[in-house]
């Protein structure tokens, strides 16, 4: 949490192929199309085009303890949720962000330490 917005931060040992975050109406599983359930008045769809299996064995890296539940969002301004929608299916990691309303946002990359990449997606509190 921060002043003014709420930080969203996706970790990844290695570079990130690229990343798409929307709003949407109803918020769907890529690729069956399949909704799902997510906290907020308005829900943000994070596609980030990473592995979360070693592309080597296919055995899983992440594997959180409650994937509806990422992070303990109670009391954060504009965070309601943020959940695992989708490991890895074709290189593509999906989750949802639930924000309290439809309010502007930005995301951009880090990188480092080491080889390490992050994708940042900070949500405004207020227009």
């Amino acid at each position: 949490r921060h002043d003014c917005f709420d930080r969203m931060v996706v970790d990844v040992a290695g570079p990130v192929a690229g990343y798409h975050v929307f709003y949407m109406s109803e918020p769907l599983t890529d690729p069956a199309g399949m909704p799902f359930s997510l906290r907020g008045g308005a829900k943000l769809a994070v596609a980030v085009l990473a592995h979360t299996e070693d592309v080597n064995t296919g055995a899983q890296v992440f594997t959180p303890a409650n994937p509806d539940e990422l992070v303990n969002v109670t009391g954060w301004n504009t965070f309601r949720q943020i959940k695992l929608v989708g490991a890895s299916f074709e290189g593509i990691t999906q989750f949802g962000l639930g924000v309290r309303a439809r309010l502007p946002f930005r995301v951009f990359t880090l990188t480092g330490p080491g080889s390490m990449t992050r994708v940042v997606i900070d949500v405004a509190h207020r227009w």
